[in-house]
């Protein structure tokens, strides 16, 4: 079972026109500090944010150390808190997540028909491995949606990806790896590239309710 609303992490106005349920990766929890920046960040720019945990990771916080769970799980589990934030009242409500949640996401937004879909760092495929996960969901994608993405990313960057063929948009963080960080000859700061993928993923969001 999913952890449900009690146990959920929220950001942002309870009033926001649209509702962002934001999932962690593979290995890192909902409180995470890239989640917990993004998540602040996305809720200071006027959208409501909602952290959960997939079971295997909910279960590691009790000591029981687990691989994650397989999609079927893990799909069944983001749909179930898609469906008990609607139940709130929430309004349109948009899905993505951090790496694995965001590959979690792309799988059900058409499904549960979402408002939009955000991925931050898509794991494309496996770091050091030369081949890609099936892609044939992104490029039939109804949902809006937009994939943040370091152009330097192992799962996936800039100079290996055929973004023509994807139906979401790309926003690529400039010598970002899979959390965004560049490195020091770049002239930038993961402070920066972070701040930018929020403002993106902000704007991206607020024009799903836009007029």
């Amino acid at each position: 079972m999913v952890r449900m609303s009690s146990d959920w992490l929220r950001d942002g106005p309870p009033d926001a026109p649209i509702s962002f349920v934001f999932a962690h990766g593979a290995g890192a929890p909902m409180d995470s500090p890239f989640m917990s920046e993004v998540a602040k960040g996305l809720g200071a720019r006027g959208v409501r944010v909602v952290r959960f945990e997939f079971p295997y990771m909910a279960a590691r916080r009790t000591g029981k150390k687990g691989p994650p769970d397989r999609m079927p799980a893990l799909v069944e589990s983001f749909t179930a808190v898609v469906e008990a934030l609607r139940a709130e009242g929430s309004g349109p409500v948009a899905v993505g997540g951090k790496s694995m949640g965001g590959r979690v996401a792309s799988h059900l937004a058409d499904d549960v028909e979402a408002a939009a879909f955000v991925a931050f760092g898509y794991p494309f495929r496996p770091p050091g491995k030369t081949a890609w996960r099936p892609v044939t969901h992104l490029t039939a994608m109804k949902t809006p949606g937009l994939i943040v993405q370091g152009t330097r990313d192992p799962f996936g960057g800039r100079e290996e990806l055929a973004v023509d063929a994807l139906a979401p948009e790309i926003a690529w963080m400039e010598d970002g790896d899979h959390d965004f960080a560049p490195r020091k000859r770049s002239g930038r700061t993961t402070e920066q590239n972070w701040a930018e993928a929020i403002d993106r993923a902000a704007a991206f969001l607020r024009t799903r309710v836009a007029g």
